[in-house]
């Protein structure tokens, strides 16, 4: 099994946890559950692999995607409540699934011989788009929208340093383990200690 399909696997399983996380706070049934983990999991990698013209999508080559994510939901049905802080727990969880899940969408278009440009927004949809897709359908501010918060610049800079790192190492492993490393430190850092972007702050008109 290569590099990214591990990371596939890893970024699928952990997002499929914060999906079903949020279900747990929408007070969802178990399909319920199932349907927001498998979303969150696979979501940023389908749009990936459709732009990318995979054939087949990643989890319809392997359905196995798709058990390790309803297992994911399965399991946080019965055992969420002995959280003492899920959205604590959701949110440190998704910083994980992200810097894998950007590495995994960088190592794709690496794969392809794509350019750096179609590199970096790969690595970025397939962190970003599952967790959009998952806060969108359950009514919440998307986390990627949050004002000032590292999250689509950690994934631009993840995916950055991924392809910088391939071409320095021309190994996949040194360069994919660099984005996630960089992906998860700019969010971990935003999480605790509030690193952030400047924002727009509208002004006045001159007159």
């Amino acid at each position: 099994m290569s590099w990214v399909a591990l990371l596939d696997y890893g970024s699928v399983l952990i997002f499929a946890l914060t999906g079903a996380l949020v279900a747990s706070r929408a007070q969802l049934d178990p399909i319920g559950f199932i349907f927001i983990a498998a979303l969150t999991a696979i979501g940023g990698g389908t749009v990936r692999d459709v732009l990318l013209d995979r054939n087949p999508i990643f989890w319809i080559g392997d359905p196995l995607y798709l058990a390790v994510a309803a297992g994911a939901a399965i399991t946080v049905f019965f055992t969420a409540h002995l959280l003492e802080s899920r959205l604590r727990t959701l949110v440190w969880l998704d910083s994980f699934a992200l810097a894998i899940a950007v590495a995994a969408g960088a190592g794709v278009a690496l794969n392809l011989g794509q350019p750096a440009p179609v590199v970096i927004v790969m690595g970025m949809i397939t962190g970003c788009m599952g967790g959009l897709m998952r806060d969108v359908v359950v009514g919440d501010v998307p986390v990627v929208l949050k004002q000032g918060e590292l999250y689509v610049s950690a994934a631009f800079a993840g995916a950055l340093a991924a392809w910088v790192a391939r071409d320095v190492f021309a190994l996949a492993f040194p360069a994919l383990a660099i984005g996630a490393g960089a992906t998860w430190s700019l969010r971990a850092g935003s999480l605790a200690f509030g690193w952030s972007l400047p924002v727009y702050k509208s002004r006045p008109p001159r007159s």
